[in-house]
């Protein structure tokens, strides 16, 4: 009796059928991919596979946070690349790893914190605020080394840096999905147990009501981007690791990827719901998606027009499941015409 109501319980939690679904979903892809190619499944592919997937689960969790206040982080691409660019810089120079690290991390926080201060207190739309921050932040990341990418990171510490945030291994897993699982735990929680992440929940299903209740909109709206903007930190790390050196273009497109994996993970773009765990299945598949169809000798346009169909699925599928009435015959053009006068 206890199981059945916590499974009801489980079930009643905003949300969770969305997961559900795309778990299911997930699970038949790798049955049907692994019954295509029988090398899909196999332990070195799955490895490579998960350290594959760490950097679109990680800036992915990142944008729910913003997605589930009802906004959009289009600066998460170039803060990667910020990230990279100017710490294989400080790392080229002679700057030791334990400084070039948090002195880019305090630039790249100071991104997330100007995203949410234009958006909450100066009240420009999302999309224009972090448009131009993204502009600026790529433009960062390109005149922080002259418009050039940089020579290999020889700074002390930079082999240990490059093992534990790329090469390394423990239990048989890469480093990079050890610490997407570490930030997973840490940022879940704050979401789903902590007054900070019912603020955020709060913003997204109705701001007004928010404010009304005595959340402070404006800062809780600015830790959501600030926590995007951390994420988009760390993945360029790890992009860095993976080259050892700085690429100006590192970063381009994954504040798309960020949000592909939160959409197809049911994290809403209308606001206020959303888990992290289906942003985690979300980035599952986006990693199949493109592992997959890779071993199917699938074209690259091929694999794109497929994750971005299951894009307009997924969001499609969110309408519904809100109650939102979709009109099909509108939808193909095959609606009443408009009166003329």
């Amino acid at each position: 009796m206890k199981k059945d109501n916590v499974f009801r319980r489980i079930l009643q939690v905003r949300g969770m059928g969305q997961v559900i679904s795309v778990t299911t979903a997930l699970a038949a892809m790798c049955v049907v991919f692994a019954w295509l190619n029988p090398s899909f499944m196999t332990s070195r592919n799955i490895s490579s596979l998960l350290r594959q997937v760490a950097p679109i689960l990680i800036i992915g969790m990142g944008q729910s946070y913003v997605l589930i206040t009802g906004g959009i982080d289009l600066s998460i691409g170039s803060v990667v690349g910020m990230s990279c660019m100017m710490s294989a810089t400080m790392m080229t120079k002679g700057v030791h790893v334990l400084i070039a690290l948090p002195l880019t991390a305090l630039a790249c926080l100071f991104v997330g914190f100007l995203n949410g201060t234009l958006i909450a207190r100066a009240k420009l739309p999302p999309f224009i605020a972090t448009l131009g921050t993204m502009i600026t932040a790529r433009g960062v990341a390109q005149i922080v080394n002259g418009n050039m990418n940089t020579d290999l990171i020889s700074a002390g510490g930079s082999e240990v840096f490059r093992d534990l945030f790329y090469y390394g291994k423990f239990a048989g897993l890469y480093t990079p999905l050890w610490i997407a699982i570490l930030l997973f735990l840490i940022f879940n929680y704050i979401l789903s147990s902590t007054r900070t992440g019912r603020h955020i929940y709060a913003l997204g299903s109705n701001y007004e009501a928010a404010r009304f209740s005595g959340v402070n909109v404006k800062w809780a709206m600015t830790k959501a981007y600030v926590v995007s903007s951390f994420m988009s930190c760390i993945v360029g790390f790890i992009l860095m690791a993976q080259s050892g050196m700085g690429t100006m273009d590192a970063g381009n497109t994954y504040e798309l990827n960020a949000v592909a994996a939160s959409v197809i993970g049911g994290v809403s773009t209308m606001g206020g719901q959303g888990l992290l765990f289906g942003t985690v299945i979300g980035a599952c598949i986006w990693g199949v998606l493109q592992n997959g169809l890779q071993f199917a000798g699938a074209p690259l346009a091929l694999k794109n027009i497929v994750i971005g169909i299951v894009v307009i699925v997924s969001v499609l599928i969110d309408r519904i499941a809100r109650g939102d009435a979709i009109d099909f015959k509108k939808l193909f053009g095959r609606g009443q015409r408009p009166n003329a006068g």
